[in-house]
């Protein structure tokens, strides 16, 4: 694996009578993704593959950051273990050198503790994202 970007969808709303699933982003959470994505390409990252989960949440991060790659939406990112969400990945890249999954915590924050042992961030912010590379993952926190 050459470069993994994990991104946590934005901060989401509740509204009433939603189903987690379809739960939208907040005012806060739409500002913090379009961050992200500056984030992101201002590593100098040029990625070659998005795995998306559908949850509506992480669809608009994706959206708001404009990240410029082929877009693959995995239902099975919703809930994902970091176990998981790596076997996904593993199954889904085929040649891509850098893929971003845009998915959810406690998953994201397991797949960068798996893929680097010393990664030990209990939980990932909103919108925050791993750059995962060489064994070794590195939290950012757009502001």
């Amino acid at each position: 694996m050459d470069t993994l970007i994990l991104l946590r969808h934005g901060k989401s709303a509740y509204p009433d009578k939603v189903k987690d699933h379809d739960r939208p982003l907040a005012p806060r959470g739409l500002r913090q993704a379009k961050l992200a994505g500056k984030s992101i390409r201002r590593f100098g990252h040029s990625p070659d593959l998005v795995l998306c989960s559908t949850a509506e949440r992480a669809r608009a991060t994706l959206e708001q950051a404009e990240i410029a790659a082929p877009v693959r939406y995995v239902r099975e990112l919703y809930g994902a273990s970091g176990d998981e969400i790596l076997q996904i990945v593993e199954a889904e890249r085929g040649d891509a050198g850098t893929v971003v999954v845009v998915g959810h915590d406690p998953g994201l924050a397991d797949a960068a503790q798996i893929l680097d042992p010393t990664f030990t961030l209990g939980k990932f912010p909103t919108s925050a994202f791993a750059i995962v590379a060489d064994g070794h993952a590195e939290l950012h926190i757009p502001r």
